[in-house]
């Protein structure tokens, strides 16, 4: 059976795999399809949909839009969106403004806590890719502030943590009519990390089309309690690995995978709109 993996990153943004890698990465696994789904950035999707091609890898074209609710972020996919699109470029140069700016608030915030660390070390790592939390998570492994990944997130830089900054001032409601404007179907990515499932109707009411259900941290009773949401709701059910290569290198490409069956469902909802 043809299986897909709906949310893959690259280097473009936090990711490690080259647009090359992940494509090598995906036929070892077996899959069929992959959307790769970098983080306020579209640049690496000609060239993946390049090598793809030849691979006979069928790719999605689609984005991580970061929003914010409440002094928290919300993440939401964007599966088939015209990444060529002069307003979708303007947005995110400003969004790419925003992240780096946001690396110096929390490299500040971080000082104050004893901890010293240099932002140039965590653009280093970014490169050309738009720089995020997870960038900095590893520019402090690196430096010995702490043991690991999950120790960054969950002692320093996670939501409500001591170091944390949002300041995206992008709200799911824009975030949503956006992908939509785009002639995209919007999806809101990893629903667990809400910890508030009663935004999810909201969400419903701003224009979501579907819920990532299928998700490495998701449980079974997770799993079915998202599917009934999605059955109440009439939304769409995606899922993938969240594959950031090295960078999570516990989270393979394709560990989790849909049926093809559900990007047949993702192209037809997409005609609709």
């Amino acid at each position: 059976m043809k299986s897909a993996d709906l949310h893959v990153h690259t280097l473009y943004s936090d990711g490690t795999f080259t647009p090359a890698q992940l494509i090598e990465e995906a036929k070892s696994a077996g899959l069929a399809c992959v959307s790769v789904v970098d983080h306020d950035t579209v640049e690496g999707l000609d060239p993946i949909l390049a090598i793809a091609e030849k691979e006979g890898i069928e790719v999605l074209p689609g984005i991580e839009l970061t929003a914010e609710n409440d002094g928290s972020e919300v993440h939401i996919l964007g599966y088939l969106i015209d990444y060529k699109s002069k307003s979708l470029r303007e947005k995110l140069e400003h969004l790419k403004n925003v992240r780096v700016d946001r690396v110096h608030k929390i490299v500040e915030k971080l000082g104050k806590l004893g901890v010293r660390l240099d932002p140039e070390i965590v653009f280093e790592l970014a490169q050309e890719g738009t720089v995020g939390r997870l960038h900095i998570a590893r520019a402090m492994v690196e430096s010995g502030a702490v043991g690991n990944i999950y120790e960054a997130f969950k002692k320093y830089i996670g939501d409500k943590g001591p170091a944390y900054v949002c300041g995206f001032r992008f709200t799911p409601k824009d975030a949503v009519k956006f992908i939509r404007d785009l002639g995209g179907v919007p999806v809101l990515a990893h629903p667990y990390v809400l910890n508030n499932d009663d935004l999810i109707p909201q969400f419903v009411e701003y224009g979501i089309m579907g819920l990532e259900i299928f998700y490495p941290e998701h449980s079974q009773s997770l799993v079915n309690f998202y599917l009934g949401l999605a059955k109440k709701y009439n939304l769409l059910a995606t899922g993938g690995s969240d594959c950031h290569g090295t960078a999570k290198p516990d989270v393979k490409i394709g560990c989790v995978r849909i049926p093809y069956e559900l990007v047949e469902k993702l192209k037809e909802a997409k005609e609709k709109i």
